[in-house]
Formats: C-alpha cells, structure tokens, sequence
C-alpha cells in the first residue's frame, strides 16, 4: 500500500493536460469489429453498429477532434469448425483476429490513434498484435472482471474471450497447445511486466496462479476500495509505461462496470466499477498522452430490457469520451469564441 501511495504521490502532477493540444493533431481512427466468435451469447458481435448509432463516432467529432470511421472488418464463418485443445471456433479466430491486426497496424503505421468497437475480448488477440508490429515496446493496462488469462488446456468453457493473454504472453509459450489451427502467425508479443489489470473480481483458480507466479499488477476492486481508484490508476500506468513514455494499449471490457451500470454484457459480475470511476480510468490514461490503441468489447445490445441497453451504450459512449476529455473543463473546442451581442 505505501509503494501504491508513493506512485501517487511522486506521480500526480506529473503529466496533467498534456495530451489535450497534441490530440487535436493527431486522427483517430475507428474500427468496427463485429466478432462473437470467442464466445456464445448471440449480440456482441452488434455492438459496433449499435453503438455508432448511439452517436459514439459523432460525439468525438462535435469535440473538435478529427476523427475517421473506417466501418466494419468482415468475418466469415468456417464450416466444421471443431474444437481443437479445448478452443471452441479456433479456425474463425485465428483468422479473424489476422484481420484486426492488419487494419490495427495499418492505422498507427499511417500516424493514427486506433479505437476499436467491439465484439468479444478475444479481438484484442488481434490488436494487441497490430500493435506490437507497429510500436514493440508497448505496454497494456485491461479493464476487466476477469483477468481473460487462462491457457486452453485449464478453461472451463473453451470460450476463447476468456484466453486471449494467454496466447500473448512470452512466460504462458510453453502452456499452449502448438497444434491450434489457424494460430500458428500468433506469437507472443508482451512479457508479463508489460501488462496491468484493474477491476478484477471473477478469477479462475489458474489465472490466480498465473497473476502470483509471474507478480503481474493486478489490481482486483477490493484493492480498489482499499487504496483509491488514483493511486491504483497511476501504480498501473507507472507498472506499464516504464518512464512514461511507452506508447499505451488500453482494453476496457465493459463488464469491468457494475451490472447496475452496463447490464447488457455476456459475463456481467456484480460489484464493479461506478461510471464515474470507468471515465476517469480512460481520462487518467489519455492524460500521460501516450494511449494510442483502445478496445471497448462485450457491449451485447441484444441482452437485456431497452433500459438496460441504452444504459451500457450511455456507459460506453462516456467511457471513450474520457479519451477525449468529454468530462474535462480543460478540453477546449479548437476556434470556439464565445459571441458577443451586435
């Protein structure tokens, strides 16, 4: 706890702002990723469409920032598509989590900033290696319930949305099956020390042997409440930074909210993260001015009553605007002045 409030403490005014004239510059780029195939609730793979329409692209547009929808990657089924070590659907991942990489890449090779709209957590398999091609020394903080680490062979459910850091990380190599079709382009990207959890409380007995033996930071929302949500931002950006200066991935699964927030999401856990505290993870994170690729996954419009689905695309749409300073008095809109009487 006093290391935590140190990096607080050392840390705070470190970085504020800085991000808020060089973002005006710099593009984003949206992509859509409407993928379920990591999991098997139905919906998910609508979450982009839903969410444009909401007005997520357009709100970040009317902030004065240039801002390009590039659409939706398209996915295609593949037939008999068994199972293979314990990985459901292994031939439609592989080569759809190909294609997210690609497009990744291809933005921030192009001097973009990346958003992706999602789909499943296991498209960050793809982003994360998009990525990697393009920035190698990166490092990513994920917004979770759960910590998505399990090796195939150790999941309960074979649902790949629960696996994807496994395949990711250089010390889990030797834990995953070599014979996975389709996986074969995915290599490990990131070591165990370039990765940051907050939000955890749904973990498997694994995945907590995982986060001990490889003393990855992990802040679950016990800890949370325990230290203050700034302290654990700032110890999680310092663990994955590295100086403050490594470019950022940040994955924010929208369950990483309490259910009385998102409720339309495939694995929702109860005891999580207020709104104002999701906005403020993203706004602490695009202050260092290093966040460069951003997830948002498992908005499932199709759950729930009409309430509960206006309500996580509201969380949604108030999450990404935190990269943008939506709720900051000092994002300013380029050129505005205010009128005077003639």
């Amino acid at each position: 706890m006093s290391s935590i409030k140190a990096v607080n403490d050392n840390h705070k005014d470190e970085f504020p702002g800085r991000w808020i004239k060089s973002r005006y510059s710099v593009e984003t780029k949206v992509i859509g990723i409407p993928y379920n195939y990591g999991q098997p609730k139905l919906g998910v793979n609508n979450g982009p469409r839903r969410m444009r329409e909401y007005g997520i692209v357009q709100s970040i547009s009317d902030m004065g920032f240039p801002v390009t929808d590039l659409g939706d990657i398209s996915f295609h089924d593949v037939e008999n598509d068994t199972p293979v070590s314990n990985v459901r659907r292994p031939r439609a991942i592989g080569r759809s989590n190909k294609l997210i990489a690609d497009k990744v890449a291809e933005v921030l090779e192009g001097g973009s900033v990346c958003l992706n709209l999602g789909g499943d957590h296991s498209l960050a398999i793809g982003s994360i290696l998009g990525q990697a091609r393009v920035q190698p020394d990166f490092g990513v903080i994920w917004i979770d319930a759960h910590a998505d680490i399990n090796p195939p062979l150790v999941s309960q459910s074979g649902n790949t949305h629960g696996m994807p850091l496994a395949f990711l990380l250089h010390e889990l190599r030797d834990h995953i099956p070599k014979n996975i079709p389709e996986f074969d382009w995915i290599k490990p990207c990131m070591h165990a020390s370039d990765l940051a959890y907050i939000g955890l409380r749904d973990l498997d007995p694994a995945e907590k042997e995982i986060l001990d033996d490889y003393n990855i930071t992990a802040f679950t929302m016990y800890d949370v409440m325990e230290l203050g949500l700034p302290a654990v931002v700032d110890a999680a950006i310092k663990a994955v930074s590295h100086g403050w200066e490594r470019p950022i991935h940040l994955s924010f699964d929208i369950d990483a909210l309490d259910p009385s927030v998102a409720p339309s999401t495939g694995t929702a856990v109860p005891g999580g993260l207020t709104l104002r505290e999701g906005v403020y993870i993203t706004e602490k994170i695009a202050s260092t001015g290093r966040l460069t690729v951003m997830d948002l996954v498992e908005v499932n419009p199709e759950l729930g009553s009409k309430a509960d689905q206006e309500s996580t695309l509201q969380a949604a749409q108030e999450v990404i605007g935190g990269w943008f300073g939506k709720r900051n008095k000092k994002q300013l809109v380029p050129g505005y002045c205010i009128p005077r009487p003639e």
